[in-house]
């Protein structure tokens, strides 16, 4: 086992002696992977302690030990005071007993998904891997497994690129309510688990929410941020991510010379690997062409220069599993996967298993029918780039974070457009009749090109298609029975 110090050591030799340094230059103009780009549809998995009492939202280790909340009186009145039974009390009911890794990522493969990222440590500081630097970790306790390593076994073995996310940074702060009240947090035998917990006005309560988009606020000490950088690097050696994934507060400054080490650390060792990797962030936590921008329940509303993600997910209330989640459709995802790939974009959608490691009837459905519609359509999403415009029709999104969760109402003059290997593909998103009109497609119109053979992917035939001075025009030999976008195939000459 290497003390902090020993990895401290190794984190400055390994940038010392690698291609990639401890500063923005040097890490400018890493390349996004190639596979990542081409793969455009990942899952993202929250699976955690917070699954057992499956209430409110992922967050409820926070809000449980906070007075003025319901998750309060939710906790005291199904499992007890705060002190007498806290968050470490729900452990040893986190069994994951029916846990099997390899129909979970046999599920995400059918969905039509090609990188799986599990969520290796949540706010919580519970770490779902095995890992020397924090004895509170699901190989230990709770399952008693390696749950991120049985996943990366699992995606190897199917062939899909295993990567991971870690929320460390938030654990600073994010049980110090439990510091407002008299509760287990304040018991040094949990220290270790608990962490930090600092309280201060500006972390306290919701207060945290503004306090977390301000980069000067409530900087975490030197003693923290030198244990979360060799606690990720340990991470990145044991997992050996394909992307890397970090959840908010990166961004706070504090953070910046301990991100730019972590980040030529994963590079450099990425590059002993052989293998082609980045690193996901959100608001500007690193310059644009060092790693790859996330929007995290939400979209652009034009053609990014640089590849992004959206991370969402299926259940609207919560990432992770509660009771009385609310699912998204199938259809709303599908719709948001076209639309985020016509941008540029990549989709990241998240489920959230059960406590005992079953994922939920109606996560299963959405994602068993989003693979259904790609096996017709994945030629239109998997290794596309955009076109000159992301679509057209009056539907679009409203730009930023936290603004996908009510469905776009597209019509059937919304599309979207994606281009590979001198097909066009032309996406209706709520085709209605068998009569379609691509304006943009018109003759001598703003598209200087020439276009050849259409066909429609999947079950249903083009009967005749003709392009005159107010678009392309298609009429289909039905009306499509479907409630998702129809993509038409157009040979450019």
């Amino acid at each position: 086992m290497m003390t902090v110090s020993e990895y401290l050591k190794l984190i400055d030799k390994t940038i010392d002696g690698g291609k990639y340094k401890a500063d923005w230059s040097s890490l400018s103009g890493h390349k996004i992977p190639d596979w990542y780009y081409q793969a455009k549809f990942g899952i993202f998995i929250h699976w955690g302690i917070y699954s057992v009492p499956a209430y409110a939202c992922e967050w409820y280790p926070r809000w449980m030990y906070n007075r003025a909340s319901h998750e309060y009186e939710f906790h005291k009145k199904n499992f007890g005071d705060p002190k007498t039974f806290g968050y470490k009390d729900f452990i040893p009911m986190f069994k994951g007993d029916n846990f099997d890794a390899d129909q979970w990522v046999d599920l995400f493969k059918r969905a039509g998904a090609k990188y799986i990222m599990p969520v290796a440590e949540h706010h919580d500081g519970f770490a779902m891997y095995d890992t020397e630097l924090n004895r509170w970790n699901a190989a230990k306790m709770g399952p008693c497994k390696d749950i991120c390593l049985e996943i990366k076994r699992a995606c190897e073995d199917k062939g899909l690129a295993f990567c991971a996310s870690s929320h460390r940074a938030e654990h600073y702060f994010f049980m110090n309510m439990g510091r407002s009240i008299d509760s287990d947090v304040n018991d040094e035998e949990y220290s270790d688990f608990y962490g930090p917990a600092h309280l201060s006005p500006e972390l306290s309560d919701v207060a945290v929410f503004a306090t977390i988009n301000d980069i000067f606020a409530a900087q975490p000490d030197e003693e923290f941020l030198t244990d979360w950088l060799v606690r990720t690097c340990e991470l990145i050696d044991r997992l050996k991510p394909s992307v890397l994934y970090f959840d908010s507060w990166i961004h706070n400054a504090a953070f910046k010379p301990y991100l730019k080490k972590v980040c030529a650390y994963y590079y450099n060792r990425a590059e002993e690997w052989g293998k082609e990797v980045t690193i996901n962030f959100k608001h500007n936590a690193f310059p644009p062409t060092v790693a790859t921008y996330d929007v995290e329940r939400g979209a652009l509303t034009g053609i990014n220069p640089l590849p992004w993600q959206t991370d969402t997910a299926i259940g609207k209330k919560s990432w992770g599993y509660t009771k009385d989640n609310e699912f998204k459709p199938a259809r709303q995802i599908i719709c948001d996967l076209v639309d985020i790939v016509s941008k540029n974009g990549m989709l990241l959608l998240n489920v959230g298993p059960k406590p005992d490691g079953t994922i939920t009837d109606e996560e299963t459905s959405v994602l068993e029918e989003i693979g259904g519609w790609m096996k017709d359509n994945g030629e239109a999403i998997y290794g596309t780039t955009p076109w000159k415009v992301f679509g057209e029709g009056d539907t679009n999104n409203v730009e930023g974070s936290f603004k996908d969760n009510d469905e776009k109402e597209f019509t059937s003059k919304d599309y979207r457009f994606t281009y590979k290997n001198g097909y066009l593909y032309a996406f209706c998103m709520h085709p209605d009749s068998n009569e379609f009109r691509i304006s943009s497609l018109k003759i001598k119109g703003e598209f200087d090109l020439v276009t050849g053979k259409v066909e429609a992917l999947g079950d249903i035939n083009v009967v005749t298609s003709e392009r005159d001075g107010s678009g392309l025009n298609i009429v289909t030999d039905s009306v499509p029975k479907t409630d998702k976008p129809l993509c038409f195939k157009i040979e450019i000459i």
